[in-house]
C-alpha cells in the first residue's frame, strides 16, 4: 500500500487542512491494515509503536 502527499494535500489547504487530511489518511491506512490483518487471524502493527509498550490506562 503506498500513498502520495500530493494526493490528499495541496498548496491551496491552510496548515490545518493539511494536518487533518494527514490525520484521516492515517487512520484509514490503520484501519485497512487492521482489516488485512483480522481476515489473515494476525494483528496489525499500530500506527505508533509505542502503543505496543504502554498499557491502555497509560496512552
Amino acid at each position: 500500500m503506498g500513498m502520495n502527499a500530493s494526493t490528499i494535500i495541496n498548496d491551496d489547504m491552510t496548515l490545518e487542512e493539511k494536518l487533518a487530511a494527514i490525520d484521516l489518511a492515517m487512520k484509514n491506512a490503520q484501519a485497512q491494515a487492521n482489516e488485512e490483518a483480522a481476515q489473515n487471524g494476525t494483528v496489525a502493527a499500530p500506527l505508533d509503536p509505542a502503543d505496543l509498550t504502554m498499557c491502555e490506562g497509560c496512552q
